[in-house]
């Protein structure tokens, strides 16, 4: 079958086009033929590099959800599966093929009416949407700031503050067409990268959810509330300054707060749970899935250029 690989760390023509044997599922996973690849800012970040530390080698297939059928299912697995058309999560590792392994506990079927594009552009994105608001001790009457709004992540972030009664809604984005797509999914402020732009928009903000991080990320701290608290969900901008810690300190007695936050440390079931009810409310119009495009897999590097260049609005799609 064909698969993506990184060839090379760094720029997009890293990434090569290569035959693969056909995988076999092992124990507690199944096989998906697959339908759809989200194309994430996981990836963009593990292609460059900024992530070879954590033992990321060459020859490393990236892509880490997919949607489809399950073709075949290994030991331990419900036959069932076979058959039925799921989003299936991959990991760190293993998307841009033909034919995906994947855990049966990462499994969840897809209801009818929602495509398989829609699925990747929404499940993984999602996840870290909902539970990144509620690591932010979110409630309703607050004012949330979402810095990178554009991509699937910020899209969907925008959309449950909003549905959660967020008393504004900020977002920090390239352009004004982009402010005024953000604006129709939810936002009340369209700001410029920089956080500026909008003589309306709250001076401070009680939730920043950061899908960026970046050398900028202190700036952004210091646009807090008393009691703020600042999330960071991505770091598609690389790493803060190593001192950025200090914005913090300086504000002592305005009781900031930082942290980080992964999808990983969310229990399993609570994550199958909450991917379930969106999936559900996307495919009833509730919840809305933006697909940038749609591209054969053999062009994901041409999707890595876009994602580098900044010229993606939501998420790009990849299929066999």
């Amino acid at each position: 079958m064909k698969a993506i690989v990184i060839r090379a760390f760094g720029a997009p023509e890293g990434l090569a086009v290569v035959d693969v044997a056909d995988p076999a599922p092992g124990p507690g996973t199944v096989l998906v033929d697959v339908e759809a690849i989200g194309v994430g800012g996981v990836d963009a970040v593990i292609r460059r590099g900024t992530l070879g530390a954590y033992g990321f080698a060459e020859g490393h297939v990236p892509g880490s959800e997919v949607a489809g059928t399950v073709r075949a299912v290994g030991e331990d697995v419900e036959a069932s599966w076979v058959g039925r058309r799921v989003w299936a999560f991959t990991g760190t590792g293993g998307g841009y093929v033909e034919r995906a392994v994947a855990a049966a506990s990462e499994l969840v079927e897809l209801p009818h009416g929602l495509s398989a594009a829609d699925a990747v552009a929404l499940g993984s994105a999602g996840i870290v949407a909902h539970f990144g608001l509620s690591h932010a001790r979110f409630a309703a009457g607050e004012s949330v700031l979402v810095r990178g709004a554009g991509g699937s992540l910020g899209i969907t972030t925008v959309q449950l503050a909003a549905r959660g009664g967020a008393g504004a809604v900020g977002v920090t984005t390239s352009s004004p067409a982009r402010g005024a797509r953000l604006h129709d999914l939810g936002a009340t402020h369209v700001l410029d990268r920089a956080g500026n732009g909008d003589p309306e928009a709250p001076a401070e903000w009680d939730v920043v959810v950061d899908v960026v991080a970046g050398p900028d990320l202190p700036s952004f701290l210091a646009r807090l509330r008393p009691n703020g608290r600042l999330v960071a969900v991505g770091a598609v901008g690389g790493m803060p300054p190593a001192d950025f810690g200090t914005t913090l300190l300086a504000a002592f007695q305005r009781s900031l707060s930082f942290a980080t936050f992964s999808a990983a440390t969310v229990p399993e079931a609570d994550r199958h749970a909450v991917r379930t009810a969106q999936f559900a409310a996307a495919a009833d119009g509730g919840l809305r899935t933006v697909v940038h495009e749609v591209l054969p897999l053999h062009l994901a590097e041409q999707a890595h250029r876009a994602m580098d260049a900044g010229e993606v609005f939501g998420r790009i799609v990849l299929v066999p």
